[in-house]
């Protein structure tokens, strides 16, 4: 196979060859200064990143696992509370809620965005309900709205999860900013990604953010005067430094993530398949395009065959997983949840991806259904 043909579902690579000079000169600064840990670069990107989801705080953490965990535990989440989320999401937002020592009830997701719908909110709600978790998923915002204005009714805590949505809007304002908190991730294939684990949480909240800080470093503002029991869950200084960099080309990254995807959505139009929804008022920036037929097994495998990467967001539904098999979810069912973990195919998206490669993908869909 000519290696021109191969089209990988992310290349971290071309990434790195147009900002390389940048991203080894911050590198290069902190070593010279030696301040690994809580340094300068992590207080200047605290501070950057606060600025851009609208808070007035951020807390830089390990991951996006952890900002989850650390912020339910900040806003007083634990044991003998239950936490509402999705069951269409990445296994990381329940065990954070595990983690924490609450217990995760889920919902089924809208059709339409495979994020939280708001109506099925009233089913899931109990007295000992403390906290709501809506999942940006793939990048298209959660209805904040709604979400908000159930929890204000029931006195709930929302933690948004927006692992998958740096930059993304709700009503012109950017996610991470409607609720009590927001936490984000830098795996490195995010469309903010670190040159290894990271994550942040941002909130308006004084007293979350302090608790927060204090959790992520063995519970201490200052050193050896432990407040709470806390862990090692600190973001380093030179993935700060990289993700500071990474961060002024955030917007451009997203901007051409959206015109890869409306060129997909015109390239795939006419076949049998579901392309990608944003729903008015909301700013979807991609960090997955996918898109659903009840024939993906066999697209996937056809499409790898041809030298194209794709991926499946998510395979196994939360509550098929057998690490919860001693939570009771039946209580409520998830047939949306069903279908995409049977019929959802992630496409090949990246900033860095071209309208050739992006063809090559279209062309080849469109010949297994030809040969259907």
């Amino acid at each position: 196979m000519c290696s021109k043909s191969v089209v990988p579902l992310v290349d971290l690579r071309a990434q790195y060859e147009t900002i390389g000079p940048e991203i080894e000169q911050a590198v290069c600064v902190v070593l010279q200064r030696g301040d690994y840990i809580l340094g300068e670069d992590l207080d200047h990107f605290e501070h950057e990143f606060a600025r851009y989801c609208g808070t007035r705080y951020a807390i830089g953490v390990s991951s996006g696992f952890a900002a989850l965990r650390i912020a339910l535990e900040s806003a007083g989440v634990g044991v003998g509370d239950e936490v509402i989320t999705v069951a269409n999401t990445f296994v990381a937002t329940v065990l954070a809620i595990h983690h924490a020592g609450a217990t995760p009830v889920l919902v089924d997701v809208d059709p339409a965005t495979a994020n939280l719908d708001p109506q099925l909110l009233k089913h899931a709600v109990t007295p000992r309900t403390r906290a709501i978790i809506p999942v940006h998923l793939y990048g298209h915002p959660a209805e904040m709205k709604s979400v908000l204005d159930f929890a204000n009714r029931h006195g709930l805590i929302v933690i948004e999860d927006a692992a998958q949505a740096h930059g993304a809007e709700f009503e012109s304002r950017r996610v991470g900013g409607f609720g009590t908190a927001g936490c984000f991730s830098f795996y490195p294939s995010k469309n903010l990604g670190a040159a290894g684990d990271g994550g942040m949480i941002v909130t308006d909240d004084e007293p979350l953010a302090q608790k927060a800080r204090m959790l992520r470093n063995y519970g201490q503002t200052v050193k050896h005067q432990v407040q709470c029991v806390g862990t090692n869950d600190r973001l380093d200084t030179i993935q700060a430094a990289i993700l500071r960099v990474k961060l002024r080309w955030l917007d451009r990254w997203n901007d051409r993530r959206r015109a890869h995807a409306a060129f997909y959505t015109r390239r795939l139009a006419g076949l049998p398949l579901e392309t990608p929804t944003e729903i008015p008022g909301s700013r979807h920036v991609y960090h997955l395009y996918v898109i659903r037929t009840p024939h993906r097994d066999a697209l996937a495998s056809y499409l790898g065959e041809k030298g194209i990467a794709t991926g499946i967001h998510y395979p196994v539904p939360i509550h098929r997983h057998s690490a919860f098999g001693d939570q009771d979810f039946s209580r409520l069912s998830f047939p949306e949840t069903e279908r995409l973990s049977q019929t959802s195919l992630s496409l090949p998206m990246y900033a860095e991806l071209t309208e050739p490669q992006i063809t090559r993908v279209c062309d080849v869909v469109r010949d297994f259904f030809d040969s259907l």
